[in-house]
């Protein structure tokens, strides 16, 4: 039995997996699974990115694209683009099981109050994830594209370049929404959105089928329950601030059984990125997505 290594960092986008982890499900799967929750970080000083064509689709996901690592989810724009740009064949597999959402947040005494106010302003986020996307659309909804100032943030937590003035607004996730909120933060506009999962092609499709089944278990506990569950966030966030269970808002924190990436989905979504120029709008679905590692042996 082979070892599966899967990058899985961000609590809230793999709590499934962490949850499988615990409760032996991928065992039960007669899978030998690695989490790898720490990846190599080679930015040590805050860095500021003008442009997302300065920094690879693959920033997060280096040890993917050097054969260390066989499959790993994030935010399906970003996704899409890893498919197009990956050197060793990655492919969209599966859509992910995490509903995630991202608020653009500001200090308790910034002077932005809704959307709008935020013309010209910039904005942090991770250029190519869903921080990044996500406020694309969040903002094209109440200025001109041309407006519309994004920066890309490196070698700091998001929230901690906000915390201490290096920059005026960022888009950030859980648990970093939560202790935003606790300390007084204002959230101007929130938003949820879909994952995908890539996987290579030393991942096979029962292989694969099996993780899906653990993953899809694990969410049915979550959605039971999630209470016992958040010391993960909690844990995520203990360097920068003191939570509580009750301090979550369970709403936010969805999860849903993972399965196919639709096509239709994939053509609204594919169009989207070509229109700010994240893509090539000539790909097709079948060059970017292989939905038989999931439905194989399902």
């Amino acid at each position: 039995m082979s070892k599966i290594k899967i990058e899985a960092t961000s609590a809230v986008f793999y709590l499934p997996y962490y949850v499988a982890e615990e409760k032996g499900y991928f065992e039960a799967e007669g899978l030998d699974v690695e989490l790898i929750r720490n990846r190599p970080n080679d930015e040590t000083e805050l860095r500021f990115i003008e442009r997302p064509e300065s920094v690879s689709s693959f920033s997060s996901f280096k040890l993917f694209e050097a054969g260390q690592s066989q499959l790993y989810n994030a935010c399906e724009w970003g996704q899409l683009r890893r498919s197009q740009d990956s050197q060793v064949n990655g492919k969209v597999v599966a859509r992910r099981a995490a509903v995630a959402s991202q608020a653009i947040i500001v200090r308790p005494d910034a002077p932005y109050d809704v959307p709008g106010d935020l013309a010209g302003v910039r904005v942090g986020v991770n250029f190519h994830h869903g921080s990044h996307y996500l406020v694309l659309q969040l903002l094209e909804g109440f200025l001109p594209r041309t407006d519309i100032n994004l920066v890309g943030i490196k070698g700091k937590e998001r929230f901690e370049a906000l915390r201490d003035g290096d920059i005026d607004a960022v888009a950030v996730m859980e648990p970093w929404i939560t202790v935003a909120e606790k300390q007084g933060y204002k959230i101007l506009a929130e938003g949820h959105y879909f994952g995908a999962e890539i996987a290579g092609e030393s991942l096979a499709e029962d292989e694969f089928t099996r993780i899906n089944r653990a993953v899809n278990r694990a969410v049915d506990d979550i959605r039971e329950d999630i209470r016992p569950y958040l010391k993960y966030f909690i844990a995520q966030a203990s360097k920068v601030a003191e939570l509580e269970p009750e301090d979550f808002s369970r709403g936010r924190l969805r999860y849903i059984h993972a399965g196919p990436y639709p096509e239709d989905h994939f053509n609204r979504t594919l169009d989207w990125i070509a229109s700010w120029g994240l893509i090539d709008s000539e790909n097709q679905f079948v060059q970017l997505v292989d939905n038989t590692k999931l439905l194989q042996g399902a």
